[in-house]
């Protein structure tokens, strides 16, 4: 039964937002977290851009197109907030992260937090990464269904200790660590939400107490000796006027910061390969374009010399973003597009399926990197048409961070290895959490030297 989400004020020219309420609490969450492309446009032509229904047990107004999302992530009259929004899913594992700010306090945070990711720091964290890559690729073994997925999560872990927190640890605490985050991160989409033993809620209440614990015991060395990495660089950072993070403040941003690091790479660097598997000719366009660089790893500034790399990269990002949508909760009333959307709303910006909008991309289901060439330039029909990184005041602040670190793995993949998977394979992508393939994404995996 067709519904409305609240009736705008009397005398008002705004539009209620329409919607199927369905079940309450529960209302389309399964539909649409087994297939959110799908949902969404099903939704947009029966509604158009902003809707409401039930989800993961909210009253959820979402909003598609880049329109819309603009007029949310912009937030220029400061009625959409970060935290309580992104409090619900994941406000327990990753509490006072710097998605979890706002206003203020959000700005403040930045403005201590962005000393971690200048230019100078970003090559520090490149040469930091440079031993790892190699070690971790060369334990790569070639032969029929390697689990690049798997294999890729493993690595940017890794990476993620070496670079993030310069810490020494042996195997066992290392994947005690990464076994940390990966159950922090699946709790956020938990269907029960409270601490049954042995479900995804109550790993991840475990996990955020590791975590805070391995973060506590090296915070007083890393205070006192400094290094190169992430961890070191929040102990030091400082604004201009003599501000800095207290020790909660770098264990939460830790915390989070590694989350969002290793996660959203690891889906980037997969959807990648995916589609160099299923696209040879991409694959060995790429592979040309590495080799002509004559070196087994860049340097910093040769970075930008991998144009086709760059555009498989913002491909991959269109096709599956990362961070499938974003919250926010409305604190005062507003409007979205000329709706009334009352206080206490959530809000979501689906960017998984606006990047599928053909509205905005032509044949979006279609790999073409070109779509991102000078010439064409596809993304540019709207600013917020791709935004894998989010806008406004909480765009990603790691974004060139991970930019850089796409780059300077699949270099030395590329280098290494070919891999393919059977002509008519489809991967089995599961959306229920960040996306990833159900399977792994199982190729054949060859040296570089083999045909």
């Amino acid at each position: 039964m067709t519904g409305v989400l609240a009736p705008p004020p009397q005398g008002s020219d705004l539009k209620p937002v329409p919607g199927v309420p369905g079940i309450p609490y529960i209302g389309n969450t399964l539909a649409v977290m087994r297939d959110p492309i799908g949902q969404a446009r099903k939704r947009y032509d029966a509604y158009g851009p902003v809707a409401w229904g039930w989800l993961l047990g909210q009253r959820t107004c979402t909003v598609q197109g880049p329109e819309a999302a603009e007029a949310v992530l912009v937030n220029r009259d400061k009625a959409f907030a970060n935290g309580p929004a992104w409090s619900y899913f994941i406000g327990p594992f990753f509490n006072r992260g710097i998605m979890l700010l706002d206003f203020e306090e959000h700005l403040h945070h930045r403005r201590i937090m962005q000393q971690a990711f200048t230019k100078a720091r970003l090559r520090a964290y490149m040469d930091a990464m440079a031993p790892g890559i190699v070690k971790g690729l060369d334990a790569w073994e070639p032969g029929q269904g390697f689990k690049v997925y798997d294999h890729v999560k493993q690595l940017t872990l890794d990476l993620a200790v070496d670079v993030f927190m310069g810490v020494e640890l042996d195997r066992a605490e290392r994947d005690r660590v990464n076994g940390a985050f990966i159950d922090a991160v699946r709790a956020g989409t938990a269907y029960v939400r409270f601490p049954v033993p042995g479900l995804r809620w109550h790993k991840g209440l475990r996990a955020r107490k590791v975590l805070e614990e391995f973060f506590y015991r090296h915070l007083p060395a890393k205070r006192r000796d400094g290094g190169d990495d992430l961890f070191a660089a929040l102990c030091q950072a400082e604004t201009d006027d003599g501000h800095r993070f207290t020790d909660e403040d770098v264990v939460n941003h830790m915390i989070f910061a590694l989350m969002a690091a290793h996660d959203t790479t690891t889906i980037t660097l997969t959807t990648m390969a995916y589609h160099l598997a299923k696209y040879p000719e991409w694959q060995e366009r790429l592979r040309d374009e590495s080799l002509a660089l004559a070196k087994p790893q860049p340097d910093y500034e040769d970075l930008d010399a991998f144009t086709g790399i760059d555009m498989v990269m913002k491909e991959s990002l269109r096709m599956v973003a990362p961070v499938p949508a974003l919250p926010r909760k409305v604190v005062k009333d507003t409007s979205i597009l000329g709706y009334h959307v009352p206080a206490g709303t959530v809000v979501v910006v689906p960017m998984l399926s606006n990047h599928h909008m053909a509205q905005w991309w032509p044949d979006p289901e279609r790999f073409d990197p070109e779509r991102f060439s000078p010439e064409r330039r596809e993304d540019k029909v709207h600013k917020y048409a791709w935004a894998p990184f989010g806008g406004g005041a909480h765009k990603c602040i790691g974004l060139h961070f991970a930019g850089m670190q796409v780059k300077t793995i699949l270099h030395q993949v590329l280098q290494r290895y070919r891999w393919s998977v059977p002509a008519r394979y489809e991967w089995p992508l599961d959306t229920t959490s960040l996306p990833s393939p159900k399977d792994g994404l199982p190729v054949r995996l060859d040296r570089s030297e083999q045909p």
